[in-house]
C-alpha cells in the first residue's frame, strides 16, 4: 500500500506532515511501538505507529527518527494522545531525514489503521491493541498493580517484577507445587499458577528468577522452573545488582516485541517511583549531614528525625552500605549504587539512602518497643559523658566516618507493607537473604553492610552512624556480607561512645609529652611504645620488630614511663596508653 491510498481513507482522517515528495513510497507491515530506541525491532519497508511516549526532550525525536530511517521504515504515523500534539520538531527531524510523517487523530486507534493496511493481520494487531491500551492506562497513571490486572484481563498473561535480590515488586508468581506449565504455550497469554508470589513458594520462585536474571548472558532470558516457564525482560537501564527483571509467563522469544513494551510500561512507572523517592533522599542526606558535622543541636536533630518519619519514641536501626569491586568500578556513580541497592534489600518497606562518593546509609524504623544489643535493651536515652547519650557515639574526631551520609525517610506511605515496621531482628535477616542472592548472582560485586542496634531518639543518631560503619568495615574487611552491632563490641566500640571532645582531650594529656620529647629529638618513642604494647609487652618480640637491641626498646620504655608518669609493668597503666594510642 501507498503513502498516498492510505491517506485518501477517509475514515482514518490522516494528515501529512512531512515527506510530501514520497507520497508513492509503499510499506509492507506496520509496528507499533514506543521504544526510544526501536532499531533492532524494525523491517525495511514498515510504517511505524507511535504514541511518542518516549519524546522527554526535543532532541529525543532526531534521535528516533534517525533510528527509523537507519532500519529502513517507509513512513511514521504519530498519535497525539500522550502529547495533545505532534510537536514541531518531530516534523523538522522527518524533514531533515526525508521520512514521511503523518497525524493519527485521537479518535483513530491505531488497531484501525493497521487492519486498514494489512487485514490479514488483524489478528497480531488486535494483540498490539490491546496492549496499546494498556501502554496507554500506564501513561495515564496507573500503578505496577494495575499494569499486571490489564495483562491478565487484555492479554491473558500473568507475571510478576522481580528485584535483583529475590523480592517481588508487584505482580503474581506460581507456587512451586502448581502442575501447570506456562512453557505448554508458545503464545503471548500462556498462564501460570495463581499464586500471589509472596508465600513461601512464591518466594523460592522469585530468588530463582533473580539468579537468573543476574547470570544471564543476555536478556530477554527464558527460564524453566518447576512452577512453570517464565520471560525474563530487563526493565530500564539500572545496573543489574539494583535492577528489576520482569517476568512474564511462557516462552516469549518469538514475541519479544510485547515484552520489550510491558517492560518499558514497568520502567515508566518505576520513574515515577524515583522522582518521588528522590525528596526523600535529600532529606535524609540532609539529616545524617547535620548529625555527621555535630553542628546542629538535639532540637534540630529531632525535627530532621521527625521530617523523615521517625518520631522521638521511634526505635530504629542505622545500615551502611558500601559496595566494591569490576560491576561497581564500571559504574559512574558506585556509591549512588550502593545506595539503590540497599534500597532493594530494604523491601518490601520502602527506605531511601542518601549517598556521598565513598557510601550510602539508611535509618530503618523498627516497630514500637524493638530492642537489640547486650541486654537486649535499646540505646540513646542514657547520658554519657559530658552529658550525651551513650547511643551518641562518634568517631574519632567526633564525627561520623567521611563516606557516610545516608538515611530512611521511613515516611513514606509504603515504608510498612502489611500495615506494620520491622521487628528488630528483622532487617538483618532480609539483608542477609538479599546479599546472599547477589553474590552467587554477582560474584565479582562485594556489597558490605553494617547494621548499628536499636536506637531511640535524636541523641542516638551519631552514635548510630559510628557503629554502624564500625560494622560495615569490619564486613568489608571479611570480604562483604552483613555485619551487625552484636559482632563488634570491642574496645573501638567503647571509644566511639565517648565523645570526640573528651577522647582528644585524654589523648593530647596522656601522649603530648612522647610526641613533644620525639618532636624534639627526632626519636621514636611513640612507634616503640605502640609496638611494645601490641607485643603484650615483650621486651625481646618488640626489639625484633623494631630491628633493635632490646636494651633501646628497654630504654625507651622506661623514658615514656618518666615522661607520662606510668608504670608500664602494671595493667592499668598499660590499658591507658593503649586506649589513648587507639582514641587519637
Amino acid at each position: 500500500m501507498r503513502i498516498r491510498d492510505l491517506l485518501a481513507v477517509e475514515e482514518l482522517r490522516l494528515t501529512l506532515l512531512a515527506g510530501e515528495e514520497h507520497l508513492d513510497r509503499s510499506f509492507t507491515g506496520v509496528q507499533i511501538t514506543d521504544l526510544p530506541d526501536p532499531g533492532r525491532y524494525l523491517s525495511p519497508g514498515e510504517l511505524v505507529l507511535s504514541g511518542l511516549m518516549w519524546r522527554t526532550r526535543p532532541e529525543d525525536s532526531e534521535r528516533f527518527v534517525r533510528r527509523l530511517v537507519e532500519a529502513g521504515v517507509a513512513a511514521l504515523g504519530a498519535g497525539r494522545a500522550w502529547l495533545g500534539a505532534v510537536p514541531d520538531d518531530l516534523v523538522r527531524a522527518c524533514r531533515e531525514y526525508g521520512l514521511p510523517l503523518m497525524e493519527v487523530p485521537v479518535e483513530v486507534s491505531f488497531r484501525t489503521v493497521a487492519e486498514t493496511i494489512t487485514p490479514r493481520h488483524a489478528e497480531l494487531r488486535d494483540a498490539l491493541g490491546r496492549h496499546r491500551r494498556i501502554v496507554a492506562a500506564v501513561a495515564e497513571g496507573a500503578g505496577l498493580e494495575e499494569l499486571f490486572a490489564l495483562m491478565d484481563a487484555e492479554l491473558r498473561m500473568t507475571g510478576a517484577v522481580v528485584s535483583a535480590t529475590g523480592a517481588v515488586i508487584a505482580g503474581t508468581l506460581p507456587d512451586t507445587n502448581t502442575n501447570t506449565d506456562a512453557g505448554t504455550a508458545a503464545v503471548p497469554g500462556a498462564r501460570i499458577g495463581a499464586g500471589t508470589g509472596r508465600g513461601s513458594d512464591g518466594e523460592a520462585v522469585a530468588v530463582r528468577l533473580a539468579r537468573e536474571f543476574l547470570t544471564a548472558p543476555r536478556l530477554p532470558h527464558v527460564v524453566r522452573t518447576p512452577a512453570g516457564t517464565f520471560t525474563l525482560f530487563g526493565v530500564g537501564r539500572e545496573h543489574r545488582a539494583a535492577g528489576w527483571a520482569l517476568a512474564c509467563g511462557g516462552d516469549l522469544i518469538a514475541e519479544t516485541d510485547l515484552g520489550f513494551e510491558l517492560a518499558a510500561c514497568v520502567a515508566l512507572e518505576r520513574g515515577r517511583m524515583e522522582e518521588g523517592r528522590r525528596v526523600e533522599r535529600r532529606l535524609a542526606g540532609q539529616l545524617v549531614a547535620l548529625a555527621a558535622s555535630g553542628a546542629g543541636g538535639q532540637a534540630e536533630l529531632g525535627a530532621a528525625l521527625r521530617t523523615c518519619g521517625i518520631g522521638p519514641a521511634e526505635p530504629y536501626r542505622v545500615v551502611s552500605a558500601t559496595v566494591t569491586g569490576p560491576g561497581a568500578a564500571r559504574e559512574a556513580d558506585p556509591a549512588a549504587l550502593g545506595g539503590r541497592i540497599l534500597e532493594e534489600l530494604l523491601r518490601p518497606r520502602a527506605t531511601a539512602a542518601a549517598v556521598t562518593p565513598d557510601g550510602a546509609l539508611a535509618l530503618v524504623p523498627l516497630a514500637a518497643g524493638a530492642a537489640s544489643g547486650p541486654g537486649g535493651s535499646s540505646r540513646g536515652t542514657a547520658s554519657g559523658p559530658g552529658g550525651s547519650s551513650r547511643g551518641t557515639a562518634s568517631g574519632p574526631g567526633g564525627s561520623a566516618p567521611a563516606g557516610q551520609v545516608a538515611a530512611g525517610a521511613a515516611g513514606s506511605p509504603d515504608r510498612a507493607a502489611g500495615g506494620r515496621p520491622w521487628t528488630a531482628d528483622e532487617p538483618a535477616g532480609a539483608l542477609r537473604a538479599g546479599t546472599k542472592v547477589l553474590a552467587e548472582g554477582l560474584p565479582g560485586l562485594r556489597v558490605s553492610i553494617g547494621v548499628s542496634a536499636a536506637l531511640t531518639g535524636s541523641p542516638a543518631l551519631r552514635g548510630g552512624l559510628e557503629e554502624a560503619g564500625h560494622a560495615r568495615r569490619l564486613a568489608e574487611a571479611r570480604g562483604g556480607g552483613v555485619v551487625t552491632s552484636d559482632e563488634i563490641y570491642t574496645h573501638a566500640l567503647l571509644l566511639a561512645t565517648v565523645p570526640g571532645d573528651v577522647r582528644r582531650s585524654f589523648t593530647e594529656r596522656t601522649l603530648d609529652p612522647i610526641l613533644d620529647y620525639d618532636r624534639r629529638h627526632r626519636s621514636e618513642l611513640l612507634r616503640t611504645l605502640d609496638t611494645f604494647l601490641d607485643c603484650a609487652g615483650s621486651w625481646n618480640a618488640c626489639a625484633e620488630r623494631l630491628h633493635v637491641h632490646v636494651n633501646t626498646v628497654r630504654y625507651r620504655i622506661r623514658r615514656v614511663e618518666e615522661l607520662t608518669g606510668r608504670d608500664l609493668s602494671t595493667m592499668t597503666d598499660r590499658v591507658d596508653l593503649f586506649l589513648a594510642l587507639r582514641a587519637s
